[in-house]
């Protein structure tokens, strides 16, 4: 059964950096899709960006485009996800799972079991 770790949350002032890492263990991500998600209080989980096993094929949601950059390593079996100019609405847990697409939705996710996440707070 597959174990995702993610890590590299803290808490950030606006217009800071954060680089999230997601580390997954009893399985290889080489070959899946990969993709961050967010949940704010009070808010559904939602699709953040999405990266292909080859590292081609990333997409990003709107509101983070030019902001957040998603990456793999296959080597290391991890999945990193480099957030820049923080906004305080980026405040929320980060979590990865594996997709069918990379333009994923909630209902795309693979793993049954998410990790704990990694909490993101950003402060204005």
């Amino acid at each position: 059964q597959v174990q995702l770790v993610e890590s590299g949350g803290g808490l950030v002032q606006a217009g800071g950096s954060l680089r999230l890492s997601c580390a997954a263990s009893g399985r290889t991500l080489s070959r899946h899709t990969m993709a961050w998600f967010r949940q704010a209080p009070g808010k559904e989980r939602e699709f953040v960006a999405g990266i292909r096993w080859s590292g081609n094929g990333i997409y990003y949601a709107d509101f983070v485009k030019g902001r957040f950059t998603i990456s793999r390593d296959n080597a290391k079996n991890t999945v990193y996800l480099q957030m820049n100019s923080l906004k305080p609405e980026d405040t929320a847990v980060y979590y990865c799972n594996a997709v069918s697409v990379p333009g994923a939705t909630i209902r795309d996710v693979l793993f049954d079991s998410w990790g704990q996440g990694t909490q993101v707070t950003v402060s204005s």
